[in-house]
């Protein structure tokens, strides 16, 4: 039973990474009508309205006709706050890193949270065999196949140091969803983590960008894409597939959206992936079922891989 909980979560999170690459380019061609601030707002707080059928929907289905409890509702707000105060901190790093970078770039200096997940997780007690850690370093040699080209210096520009910042970010975003996810309604969760996200990054977009209805009117398939599929979707989807993983793992897998983005540049922006590109796709692929092997041939009383 555990396997097949694993297996359906790891196959959620596939999919999350899927729609989180391909968002890579509605954010960057978003950006070409709206600012950093306007465009993440307006995506978040559609991702809130999209989820609030289903809360409905769960809720006749479950019967629950009492309201929750005070400590269920200050868990709740507690966890929708932190997941959301991190989730605006990351996301706004990540769309203003995009505007100084390529879109597979920053896909891929994003997916350094892979490192950097287990590495906090040590810290919070959070178990990982070797496999896990022989996972990263295949994650690793493939992050650097991707990202640096043979005879590119090592200097760090503004894009990618924005995008850096926001890897160390979505880190924490998802170590508290792993903590929250499993003692709150997942739903309810992410809708709230979207709200509040839209409205720290509402109060500097109407100082900083002053956006216009027109503005937002241009740019509606990107935000809708990025508000409906990437914010609403994903993420709940992450809530849910995260309940039944171990964080690194989880992480491992979000991680091929930086493969993904690769992708849906190479489809939709023409950019073209040269064999070297393909090479670090592949180890990244090995790293991914390297790091499942272990959790289904054995599900430990303690969650440790």
């Amino acid at each position: 039973m555990q396997n097949s909980k694993s297996l359906k979560g790891s196959l959620l999170l596939l999919l999350t990474a899927a729609i989180w690459g391909f968002a890579f380019v509605a954010q960057s061609v978003g950006m070409n009508y709206v600012g950093g601030f306007t465009f993440n707002c307006t995506r978040s707080l559609i991702g809130a309205f999209v989820l609030l059928p289903f809360i409905l929907l769960s809720g006749r289905k479950s019967g629950i006709s009492q309201p929750y409890s005070a400590q269920e509702r200050s868990l709740l707000l507690k966890g929708g706050l932190t997941c959301g105060f991190f989730l605006f901190l990351a996301s706004n790093f990540q769309q203003f890193g995009i505007k100084y970078t390529t879109v597979g770039k920053a896909g891929f200096i994003t997916a350094l949270y892979i490192v950097i997940v287990p590495l906090i997780g040590i810290f919070l007690k959070k178990k990982s065999s070797p496999y896990i850690w022989a996972a990263v370093i295949l994650s690793l040699c493939g992050l650097y196949l991707l990202c640096i080209s043979p005879g590119e210096s090592f200097s760090i520009k503004k894009g990618d140091m924005l995008v850096i910042i926001c890897a160390f970010l979505f880190s924490f975003q998802i170590l508290a969803v792993d903590h929250y996810a499993p003692l709150v309604s997942g739903i309810r969760l992410a809708a709230l983590e979207f709200l509040v996200c839209g409205i720290l990054s509402g109060i500097p977009a109407l100082f900083l960008e002053r956006p216009g209805f027109q503005q937002i009117l241009a740019a509606w398939l990107p935000i809708l894409y990025a508000g409906a599929l990437s914010s609403g979707i994903a993420y709940t989807l992450q809530i849910i597939a995260q309940r039944d993983l171990n964080p690194a793992v989880a992480s491992l897998i979000m991680s091929l959206e930086s493969s993904f983005s690769v992708l849906a540049g190479f489809l939709i922006l023409h950019q073209k992936l040269s064999r070297r590109e393909l090479i670090g796709c592949a180890i990244m692929f090995s790293a991914i079922i390297l790091a499942q092997l272990p959790h289904r041939a054995s599900a430990s009383a303690d969650n440790t891989l």
